[in-house]
């Protein structure tokens, strides 16, 4: 499904706009009833009216209202999906959510800095493959490969520091859930692009990232905080309440381990890049998949997209038919019903 002109979906401001009136109408009304004659009176005079009626009506205007903002922000629909070749490289981004990635040495934070920088790269790519890793002491799939870079950008946003509870940067487990990655059926070249601090790896990261090479898989590293490092803050409702401490009640310091994160892009023939200038990165990265040799792979994606905007405007219009016909006095169904106890007396 496509949405074609989003931004009208400002007009359903117009819906808490009608009842505030409505709301305002309904108690000036009952004001100057009050000092015209009393409920009794009132009732004697006016017996069919209904509140009900009137709180219908208003319903009816706020879908007729909600149905002509949908036909005009036009949704389309697929109607049948189609193989389409395509040429590019599969890559697949591994993303470090370890509590770590909270520190504020680099700006917003590193872990938003790492959205930020996937996000750039996913808009500059034409064709390839991508997938997303999400790690911390373990590694998680977060989005097998695909050419659906909306689905990508979409993942990657919910991604956040409390999605694996086990802590730590187990690298080497990023690496090893990438392998599976790929399409063994398909001779694309393979890139990993690894995001983090480089903070408690081990020793165990370089070796796996040898046998990735291997295996035909070659990785990139981006480092994103500062060598000098920072602390972890602790947040409740956006606004720091302390940083993190260890057992020692001293505040940890978490630093940009550059050095681990190149040579684990050394053992799998990549490079290592300095995440803090997003336009350097997008650049690098750019270089390094147009000097790839690009294989031709299938895709399918929805073709022959239909607008389906007359449905709404069809219902905007059936909506507006029936609050013109409904009439805002008490028939003899309503009567009977008597909703809102409005019989009482």
């Amino acid at each position: 499904m496509q949405l074609e002109e989003r931004i009208w979906f400002w007009g359903l401001m117009v819906i808490p706009l009608i009842v505030l009136i409505f709301l305002l109408l309904q108690w000036w009304k009952h004001r100057m009833q009050r000092k015209f004659a009393s409920k009794p009176l009132l009732k004697r005079l006016s017996p069919n009216t209904s509140i009900f009626k009137s709180i219908l009506k208003v319903v009816v205007l706020s879908l007729a209202f909600a149905c002509l903002v949908i036909a005009l922000v036009n949704p389309k629909v697929g109607t049948k999906l189609e193989t389409v070749k395509r040429e590019g490289v599969d890559i697949v981004f591994a993303i470090d959510v370890s509590k770590s990635m909270l520190a504020e040495d680099i700006a917003p934070n590193r872990l938003e800095k790492s959205k930020q920088l996937v996000t750039q790269i996913i808009n500059n790519l034409a064709s390839d493959r991508v997938g997303i890793i999400a790690y911390a002491g373990k590694a998680f799939p977060q989005l097998p490969i695909t050419t659906d870079y909306g689905s990508a950008k979409m993942f990657l946003q919910s991604m956040n520091t409390d999605m694996l509870s086990s802590q730590g940067t187990a690298i080497h487990e990023a690496i090893e859930l990438a392998k599976d990655y790929y399409d063994d059926d398909q001779d694309t070249n393979r890139v990993l692009i690894i995001i983090s601090d480089g903070e408690d790896h081990g020793e165990l990261a370089t070796e796996v990232a040898r046998e990735a090479y291997e295996e035909g898989i070659r990785i990139f590293t981006i480092g994103v905080g500062d060598v000098k490092g920072g602390p972890i803050p602790e947040k409740r409702n956006g606004i720091i309440v302390n940083y993190k401490k260890d057992r020692q009640g001293e505040t940890v310091i978490t630093r940009l381990d550059e050095n681990t994160l190149k040579s684990i892009a050394q053992e799998a023939h990549g490079s290592y890049i300095n995440g803090r200038n997003t336009t350097e990165v997008v650049e690098h990265i750019r270089d390094i998949l147009d000097k790839m040799d690009k294989t031709e792979f299938e895709a399918k994606q929805f073709a022959d997209f239909e607008s389906q905007f007359q449905w709404f405007l069809g219902a905007a219009l059936f909506f507006l038919m029936i609050d013109v016909l409904l009439l805002e006095r008490r028939t003899s169904w309503l009567k009977r019903l008597n909703l809102f106890n409005e019989n009482a007396t």
